[in-house]
């Protein structure tokens, strides 16, 4: 099963990232990144949101800004 992102949301200074995204099922969901200051193409899971579901993707970006408050600036 595959997820499709709908955004992928960076900080200024490119060091975290927020991905939105719709399941192949319909639901929606987030997950917050890390990149890696020694590898700068690669991004690390950190937040541990992917398994959450939501049925709207405004729901999930309301979720998405609780845990990344700079996100909002972005909408």
């Amino acid at each position: 099963m595959t997820n499709l992102v709908l955004r992928s949301l960076e900080t200024s200074d490119g060091a975290r990232c927020v991905d939105l995204f719709q399941r192949e099922d319909g639901s929606y969901g987030f997950e917050i990144y890390r990149r890696d200051a020694e590898a700068l193409d690669s991004w690390f899971a950190i937040g541990g949101f992917a398994k959450l579901r939501f049925s709207t993707e405004l729901n999930a970006i309301s979720a998405a800004e609780r845990h990344a408050p700079w996100i909002a600036e972005k909408f």
